[in-house]
């Protein structure tokens, strides 16, 4: 998937359209196979297990190789550029009982809460409730090692959040696209066979608050979190 992800931050949409399949082929094509091959299985996967898009979405080639280019756009833009998670994205279409052919953000979702799942990590929503929960609780524990984790990537996830969260002043939005990426980060950790370590002691870095909103915004989610917790 590099050459994809390369054309797609690149803007080289002449990469694009020949990964598509309506292009001419370059005399270098033997780059592009794997990720033609890839395509071409994934999309051939998609007909059989939505019969209905050959008789509605991709009624004729040219549709076909438009909804192409589509599809691999939101993957790059999203980070979905590995077999595995087509493969999880896969196991969750063949489960949802549909006919019809799902949008690329609904096959993407579908990706990222398996791929989430197999490698025993939260949702977005839950990460996030996992960090709000010890911003609540963590006065009760002598140090972060000592808050009961689930996990070793919950535990470095959920710290880390944290020390953004405090350093920078998080919003609640900007929060939320923090815990999207450590979430991608890790996934992407674990993937690779990488062994989480072990909780162990980290240094909170802290920064001036670039604006008053901003600072008043941290301030009252900080409240807001603590209001929950004693409730």
């Amino acid at each position: 998937m590099r050459q994809l992800v390369a054309a797609i931050n690149s803007r080289d949409s002449s990469a694009l359209a020949r990964m598509a399949g309506d292009a001419p082929q370059p005399a270098d094509r033997r780059l592009h196979l794997e990720v033609e091959k890839m395509m071409n299985e994934f999309f051939d996967g998609l007909k059989q297990v939505f019969p209905a898009s050959v008789s509605t979405a991709w009624r004729k080639p040219n549709d076909e190789a438009a909804a192409k280019r589509q599809w691999i756009a939101a993957f790059a833009e999203n980070g979905i550029t590995s077999k595995t998670q087509l493969a999880a994205g896969m196991r969750q279409a063949r489960a949802s009982g549909s006919p019809f052919l799902p949008s690329p953000g609904q096959f993407i979702t579908w990706c990222k809460q398996s791929s989430l799942s197999a490698a025993g990590l939260p949702d977005e929503d839950s990460l996030y409730s996992l960090v709000m929960t010890y911003c609540a609780k963590r006065g009760g524990y002598v140090t972060a090692e000592d808050y009961p984790w689930g996990s070793n990537a919950e535990y470095w996830m959920v710290t880390g959040l944290y020390s953004m969260m405090r350093a920078n002043n998080l919003s609640e939005p900007e929060l939320r696209v923090k815990c999207r990426s450590e979430l991608r980060k890790m996934s992407q950790r674990i993937e690779a066979g990488e062994e989480i370590p072990e909780p162990c002691k980290q240094l909170l870095k802290l920064s001036i608050p670039s604006t008053t909103e901003k600072a008043q915004e941290g301030v009252a989610m900080l409240r807001a979190t603590l209001k929950r917790g004693k409730s």
